[in-house]
């Protein structure tokens, strides 16, 4: 089994999809995180390549909101579409980042991944409140790549 696989349990991915779903119950955003062994670009380099990959830059709102983790490099990072990036500002990315940081420290990666899920599905439902004819635009389920 390779580092990405072994990473979290079927439980722990399950907890993680659970916090993005219940996040999700309140935003009109989109919330994913994603796992990859390495990259040899930087994180946020590659995480502007998944957000890509993945769609996130085509919600209604440019309200999504990715947590990419290159497990092997140790290393993740924050992206946030345009719509939620021009609310927040870089102060809450920081801020969310030191809570993941904290958990990942005490090898808590699941809970460092909820904690992050959290704050930014409060960050969201502040700004993009669900509305009664929201659809969910993108998988809950966590992405993986090699």
């Amino acid at each position: 089994m390779g580092l990405v696989e072994s990473f979290l349990t079927a439980e722990e991915e399950q907890s993680i999809i659970d916090a993005i779903q219940l996040a999700e119950k309140r935003t009109s955003g989109e919330i994913r995180v994603h796992l990859e062994g390495h990259t040899d670009l930087s994180p946020m380099e590659r995480a502007t390549e998944v957000f890509f990959d993945l769609k996130m830059d085509q919600t209604a709102l440019a309200n999504g909101v990715l947590i990419y983790v290159a497990v092997h490099d140790h290393n993740f990072t924050i992206l946030g579409d345009r719509g939620i990036n021009d609310q927040v500002g870089q102060g809450f990315w920081d801020s969310t980042k030191d809570e993941i940081i904290k958990h990942f420290k005490e090898g808590h990666f699941a809970q460092g991944l909820i904690a992050g899920v959290t704050e930014a599905g409060k960050a969201l439902a502040q700004f993009f409140p669900i509305e009664d004819n929201d659809t969910n635009e993108l998988s809950n389920e966590i992405s993986k790549g090699e």
